[in-house]
């Protein structure tokens, strides 16, 4: 397997809308839909590879930290990583780690941020908290009532 940085271009930008239909097939996450270029442009993207074939991707940009100054002094310049993304049959051995910890060896940002709208909380808390170091900021959560519609 290889990972690297690429430069977009039309080859990189079609695999990577077609394993982006992929995910939003697998409704993993709420409100997932596959990316289109301007979703992709102006990124930073980290791939991994397996005989020439895109099997993850990472992409993401360095922004301004702003209304975080909880936890990150506003003005900082970290690196936002929008997706991370590794094909079914290839999860779960080590490629979204090295992956990341590429991308991380990569930029010279002093903070990595990231957001999740997963489903299965259990298993990307423990991959970015337990594999990747990360801290935990904060959640949303959400859950439907059970109230009908009868008046009383």
């Amino acid at each position: 397997m290889k990972i690297s940085e690429t430069e977009l271009n039309d080859e990189i930008l079609q695999e990577l809308i077609a394993l982006s239909v992929e995910w939003e097939n697998e409704d993993s996450c709420y409100g997932y839909r596959s990316n289109r270029k301007d979703d992709i442009e102006g990124n930073r993207i980290f791939i991994a590879e397996e005989e020439g074939e895109i099997i993850a991707y990472l992409f993401g940009h360095s922004a301004e930290s702003k209304d975080q100054s909880s936890i990150i002094p506003d003005g900082t310049v970290c690196f936002e990583v929008m997706e991370i993304y590794v094909r079914k049959e290839y999860r779960n051995q080590g490629i979204g780690t090295r992956l990341f910890n590429y991308a991380e060896e990569q930029i010279s940002d002093d903070y990595i941020t990231l957001s999740t709208a997963t489903k299965n909380w259990k298993a990307i808390l423990h991959f970015y908290i337990d594999e990747l170091d990360m801290t935990f900021h904060s959640a949303r959560l959400f859950k439907k009532t059970n109230k009908d519609n009868a008046s009383g």
